[in-house]
């Protein structure tokens, strides 16, 4: 999964280098949930007009999530 957004997220922003992704794993539920920090400069970017990027994003990744039998929950900082 980290990899996934990583993969999204580098196209998206102009600073690849502060791309920060932590992944915590709760083995209860099966879910995965993942922090998203990029540059300040680059927030606007990854969250989009009425956070339209964000939420394409989140379905991607939740639907190769779903296809794993896992949850996934991004949170973009």
């Amino acid at each position: 999964m980290k990899e996934l957004l990583y993969t999204i997220v580098e196209n998206l922003v102009d600073n690849k280098d502060a791309i920060d992704i932590i992944e915590k794993v709760d083995n209860d539920s099966d879910t995965i949930i993942l922090e998203l920090n990029v540059a300040e400069t680059d927030v606007g970017k990854v969250i989009g007009k009425q956070g339209r990027i964000a939420k394409a994003i989140r379905t991607v990744v939740k639907s190769y999530a779903s296809s794993q039998n896992k949850k996934v929950i991004i949170k973009i900082d």
